[in-house]
């Protein structure tokens, strides 16, 4: 018999023995009690020592009830922590798989790794930094087309070229596709670090970006940072824009930025574009035309020794301090227009 039916019977004989003695100590104690109320005295007695050992029972089995639950959420987490674990596992082995098919002389496969890096990233959002991070040394890497003035002298290397570039230009619209809308005030402000990076058709425009590097950086063709925020510094210094394109409109830029000594060979245009933190155009030089219509400059803008040597429109730009201006010049024999202040 277990340990419920000894408590059971053990319940039984106490419940008779109240039972009995309430009732005969009713009858001994107080005559004037009839048998039939000592009788239901006795049994109301019996009754709560059942009703007792119910309770006891109840309470019993809500313990047990409670640790089978426990025991139920421990073996659950550890499950769900086993299961946490054997993602990581993949996603690492993913991860290094895809780096190591970097490297691969078929440029199908270099493709196919890098799509796959992206394919991890949407799936494991932690690994995002990670992902750019490789993307970006990728694009780090050095590169030589005959679109940028590289003199291949085979046939072979030409082709390896243009091979090359379209791996590349793949893993400039990853990086793109990477980034949240500048407008996901939730999502995370990534970092790209590119510096001195070989880019052509790059397009971050409606992206948000935390801290952007792309000192020494070589633009081609068209290159689009439109609408973009910028929640980190921006570093464009002596960067290079030849031949194409440099738009820029519509964006903010919420820390410094830093286009020190760039060169802009192209149409440039920074049109309606707030710049909340300092902004050093200091020793840059424009060969093509700029546009800085409706601009904002909250902070000190520093345009010391900067060279405009094609069209320059400034107007409706607001300075909030008086910008540096030292040694900066323009051609004369071009369309010119600058806030009142300025002197050039």
């Amino acid at each position: 018999m277990g340990d419920r039916g000894i408590g059971l019977v053990a319940t039984i004989v106490v419940a008779v023995t109240v039972l009995v003695g309430a009732t005969v100590g009713l009858l001994v104690l107080d005559p004037r009690t009839t048998g039939a109320d000592a009788l239901r005295t006795g049994g109301l007695a019996a009754g709560s020592v059942v009703a007792l050992h119910a309770l006891w029972l109840n309470d019993r089995r809500r313990r047990t009830e409670e640790q089978r639950q426990a025991v139920e959420r421990e073996r659950y987490e550890l499950e769900n922590r086993r299961a946490e674990l054997d993602r990581d596992r993949i996603a690492d082995e993913r991860f290094a798989r895809a780096v190591e098919l970097l490297g691969h002389e078929t440029d199908q496969v270099r493709v196919g790794a890098l799509h796959a890096l992206a394919g991890l990233a949407r799936n494991r959002p932690d690994h995002t930094q990670t992902v750019l991070d490789v993307l970006c040394s990728y694009l780090r890497r050095p590169f030589a087309h005959p679109r940028y003035g590289a003199e291949l002298d085979s046939r072979a290397e030409q082709d390896e070229a243009e091979r090359m570039l379209q791996v590349r230009l793949t893993a400039q619209r990853l990086v793109a596709d990477l980034l949240p809308r500048a407008d996901d005030a939730d999502a995370p402000a990534y970092d790209l670090d590119l510096t001195g990076a070989t880019l052509e058709y790059f397009d971050l425009s409606d992206r948000k970006v935390g801290t952007l590097v792309l000192r020494y950086g070589k633009l081609f063709s068209d290159n689009n940072f439109s609408r973009c925020a910028f929640h980190g510094p921006a570093w464009f210094t002596a960067a290079a824009v030849r031949p194409g394109r440099f738009r820029c409109d519509d964006a903010v830029f919420h820390q410094g930025a830093w286009f020190a000594r760039a060169e802009f060979h192209g149409r440039t245009s920074f049109r309606r574009t707030r710049f909340t933190g300092q902004a050093g155009f200091d020793e840059a030089r424009f060969t093509g035309s700029l546009s800085v219509e409706g601009a904002e400059f909250h902070a000190q803008a520093d345009f010391r020794s900067a060279r405009f040597e094609h069209d320059v429109h400034l107007a409706g730009a607001t300075f909030r301090t008086d910008p540096l201006t030292d040694g900066a010049t323009t051609d004369p024999d071009h369309d010119v227009t600058l806030p009142p202040t300025w002197r050039a």
